[in-house]
């Protein structure tokens, strides 16, 4: 049976500790029809000199330090597969992962991207939980709703028709932390998800990981949100801000920076009333934090 290639691209920054684990854990695939592309963000560590040992097994392309969304751009604009798969530089592959995503997009041409669960690992590599709540089908709506549910790490887990990342026009190169979340969404408006429950990508956290840049976090998301509403939606507009500032305040709060949790409930709370009960328990859990 013919077998449509895969372009799997890795983005890395100053990653020479772990960018050889997540390229093994590519060539350890048991889908063979791949390519990989490392898009080298400018890096000034040892990562050149790790990428050269894999010789032709690999193409390496190197650029001026631009951020995660113009190298995994760049990546795909070198590539040539019908799909395009991602994985961050720092995180690892199970050696299923691209076989049981390939199985939900043949013969389904109305699937946009497919996303898995995903095991997060520390530094050293040992497991710490978990993300299994990935949702599939028509999921625009919900992951604007931004409760909870959505496609589990897009960065790491998305495998995409090259189709729908033309559609959409790739990631936004305006957006670091949540541009996963952003191009998520966009494909979401076009097609349908699809998800494979079992965990088959060992997402790394540790201290330089970008999601923990919460400030990041917010510009991108609030730019997202002004994208997604400058479209026609049915989504109550008040609700999803609400639901988004809850979440930004939590982040906050647990970060120790009080003042930006302030902020951010007040606006939940303007948006969603409902919520004040809510946010009536966080100085309780702050002197038990102290």
């Amino acid at each position: 049976m013919n077998t449509p290639k895969v372009s799997v691209i890795i983005p890395n920054y100053n990653y020479d500790k772990y960018i050889s684990k997540a390229i093994d854990s590519v060539l350890a695939q048991t889908y063979t029809n791949i390519e990989i592309i490392v898009v080298d963000d400018g890096s000034i560590d040892n990562s050149l000199s790790v990428l050269e040992k894999y010789g032709d097994q690999i193409t390496v392309l190197k650029q001026q330090n631009q951020g995660v969304s113009p190298a995994r751009n760049a990546g795909v604009a070198h590539s040539s597969g019908e799909y395009l798969a991602f994985l961050d530089a720092d995180d690892i592959w199970l050696p299923e992962k691209l076989e049981r995503q390939m199985e939900r997009f043949l013969g389904s041409p109305e699937v946009g991207l497919v996303h898995c669960s995903m095991t997060f690992i520390d530094g050293d590599g040992n497991p710490s939980g978990n993300a299994t709540n990935g949702i599939e089908g028509r999921v625009a709506e919900k992951i604007l709703l931004f409760e909870g549910v959505g496609i589990i790490g897009a960065g790491s887990t998305g495998l995409v028709s090259r189709k729908a990342f033309d559609e959409v026009g790739g990631f936004d190169p305006m957006q670091t932390t949540a541009a996963d979340w952003d191009f998520s969404y966009q494909v979401a408006t076009k097609y349908e998800i699809a998800f494979v429950p079992d965990e088959l990508v060992l997402y790394r956290k540790h201290g330089s990981n970008m999601h923990g840049n919460i400030r990041a976090m917010e510009h991108d998301m609030m730019l997202g949100y002004e994208k997604a509403f400058a479209a026609p939606t049915t989504v109550d507009r008040r609700t999803c801000y609400g639901n988004l500032h809850k979440t930004l305040a939590g982040s906050y709060f647990y970060a120790g920076q009080y003042g930006a949790f302030a902020r951010h409930a007040a606006l939940s709370i303007w948006n969603r009333p409902s919520k004040i009960g809510y946010f009536a328990g966080f100085p309780l859990r702050r002197m038990r934090r102290n």
